[in-house]
Formats: C-alpha cells, structure tokens, sequence
C-alpha cells in the first residue's frame, strides 16, 4: 500500500469538471500522480452538446471528443473507466471501490447530478430515457431510430432544448410539464412566452400542467395517459424533469450536505483534503448546473492543489440557452436581491430587464433579435460571488 505522501490527487468523475480540473492542474504541476475514476466510459465530451444532436445528425461517437486512452495519456494520469466507488474513509484518507481501497493525498468529487426519476404505471416505464451523458445519448438514438413521436417531461431549460434539437432531426414532440410556462424557475413569464411560440411554431406541442400518469404499450407504440385525462400517443418518451446533485457517497462519509455537497469558496468541504465542484458541489450557497461557473471552479481549485490556495470567484454567468427557433439568453438577479421587471418589445423579440429602486441591473432574459443587447448589458451585472 502506497504511503500518503506519494498518494495521488484523485478525481472522482470524467465530465467537463473533471476533465477540466486535471487540464488546469496538469498546466501548473506536472508530476503528481493523478487518477481520475469514472462510473461510464470515460471519453471526454462537453455534456451541453448532447441536446444538439440531432440537429447536427451526430451520434455519440460523432460528439466524443477524446476516447479515455488519449485522455490518459494528455493528462499523464491513470483513467480508470466503469468504475463506482463504494466509499470514502476522510480519516485514512483513502477511497474504496469494492473491497479494494486506493489512498489520495487529495481527493476531489466531480462526479455531476442525476436525474431526477418520477414513478409511472403501466408496462412501458423502460421507454422513458433520461438523457445525462454520453452513454445515455447513444441508449436513446438507438431506440430513437425508426421512431417518429417523442414525449417530452418537462419543459424546463433541458426540455426546451431537447425538443428544439428533435424538431431538427425530423421528430414530431409533445412536452407535458407540471408548470404554467416553460422554464419556470429561470425565465420570466414575457421571455418564457416568446420561447414556447417558437417551438409551438416549429410543430412542438405543449401540455403545461398535467404529469404523466401511466405509460402503456399499444399496437402501434405507446400511450401517455395524462393526470388530466388526456391520452398522447407516442413512440418513446425523454425524462427532463431536473437534476439532483449526487450527495449519498459525500454524506456517508460524514461530509456535510444540503442540496449539494457543501463547500467553501476553495471549495474544500467539510474535510480536510477533500473537494467538490460541479454539478454536485454547493459553493458558498449556490448550486448552479452551468458551465461557466465550473470553468470558474477548476481554474481555482487546480491552483489550490498546486500550492496556491485561491478562492473562486463567481462574474456575471449569464446562461446561453440553445433554442435557435428563439435565441435566448438569461442572466437570474441574484439571491435574495429585490428588483422590478420592465418588458419591452413584442413576439420573439423581447428584453426583460429586472433592475434594484437605484436603477442598478439586477438580471436579464433576453430573446430573439434582443439577444443582441447582452454584451452591453452583461457589463451592468452584478457578480455573483464576488
């Protein structure tokens, strides 16, 4: 068994935080052992280009960028695939996958949110396909192919941009989300308004306020049978109803959680040599699934790791979201500020600004030709973790 001292820096994940992580720390120190572990197959792949697709016709190969082996070798580090670790001893410092147990001198979690799953009746609930990595992609176009009818849950951000991507590739797609607008918590109702007319005008059918009861084969595919009564005929279904941080590993290990895995803003947890960032981490109270912020978090933590504790700090992060029918771009206000919304413009060109009682720009939604305004506007913005 390896001492500590030449232990290695172990990352627990393969995604763009933990790719991106080893890259930073691989630019700053050369030598140290690294190991990255993997639950899937390990190729490197950017997770938001998997709801562009099918409008690209790319398969998944056709969006992995790097097989684990190259990514091995770029990195000088060990990448071991289809790998789950069973649990985390912080005391020991050292990890275990099954019986066998790998010590780290630091150890880092970046091993992303699932999805969140829904019970529904019937004898068709293995066509419902959540889409979270590139393993999943590749599940569903091999069952999407021959098909025609896609429901989609959910209408949040992944679900307007997975039906945006499947009217591309030629499907026909009905969402059903339990909200009385698409992207509820993100958009206000004006932009939000402008992004489903953009979809309702490119086919997509929207069914906001039922949830999907049971699920059943039929003769010739599927039905949805509604909370309301209505009844969707459908080939197979995508599951975008949300992520939930991947917390049970970090709390077993007595590490201290909320909605995420909580950490600083060196984004140390609760424990000494122990780390998070990404999807699973909460970072000084905020828990945001975008990429920017993580590009933030590894280029901090790779100089923390390297000797050089530095605190990540969060700019403006407005969110791109890809909907070509309807250009958007959102930036929330911030936690706890108070401001006024004030639309202006009409169709799918709208610009909803939220502003403080001192005029000062708290956020922003902005959608068609007024995507336009961001640059100017993302200079108002305020920092969200300064």
């Amino acid at each position: 068994m390896e001492s500590n001292m030449s232990a290695p820096v172990v990352i627990v994940g393969t995604g763009l935080a933990g790719y991106n992580l080893a890259r930073e720390f691989r630019k700053l120190d050369s030598e140290t052992p690294l190991l990255l572990i993997s639950a899937d197959d390990g190729r490197s792949y950017s997770k938001p280009m998997l709801s562009t697709g099918f409008g690209k016709n790319k398969d998944a190969d056709g969006l992995s960028m790097a097989e684990p082996g190259a990514m091995a070798e770029q990195l000088n580090a060990e990448v071991r695939t289809h790998t789950r670790i069973s649990g985390i001893d912080p005391g020991h410092k050292r990890l275990w996958i099954g019986e066998e147990t790998v010590n780290y001198r630091d150890l880092i979690l970046a091993w992303g949110a699932e999805t969140v799953r829904v019970p529904v009746q019937g004898d068709a609930s293995d066509l419902i396909f959540p889409i979270n990595d590139l393993e999943d992609y590749a599940r569903f176009r091999a069952a999407a192919a021959g098909k025609r009818r896609v429901l989609l849950l959910g209408a949040g951000l992944i679900g307007c941009e997975f039906a945006n991507d499947l009217i591309l590739g030629g499907y026909e797609v009905e969402l059903v989300a339990p909200c009385e607008q698409v992207m509820p918590t993100l958009l206000h109702p004006a932009a939000a308004a402008a992004v489903q007319a953009g979809l309702e005008s490119l086919g997509a059918r929207f069914h906001l306020g039922p949830v999907l009861n049971r699920l059943q084969r039929v003769a010739d595919g599927l039905e949805a049978h509604l909370s309301d009564g209505q009844v969707i005929a459908c080939d197979l279904v995508v599951s975008a109803i949300g992520l939930r941080p991947r917390i049970d590993l970090a709390a077993a290990a007595g590490l201290v959680v909320n909605r995420g895995v909580v950490v600083d803003r060196h984004l140390k947890t609760s424990h000494a040599n122990i780390y998070a960032l990404g999807d699973c981490a909460e970072v000084d109270g905020l828990n945001l699934l975008y990429v920017m912020p993580l590009m933030s978090c590894a280029r901090a933590l790779a100089q923390t790791l390297a000797g050089n504790p530095t605190a990540v700090r969060y700019g403006a992060m407005p969110i791109t979201v890809k909907t070509p029918v309807c250009p958007l771009v959102v930036s929330p206000p911030p936690r706890g500020s108070e401001g006024v919304w004030s639309v202006e413009g009409q169709g799918s060109d709208i610009k909803a600004l939220c502003r403080d009682a001192h005029g000062n720009l708290l956020g922003y939604a902005l959608t068609g030709a007024a995507v336009m305004e961001k640059l100017a506007l993302n200079k108002e913005l305020p920092a969200l973790l300064a």
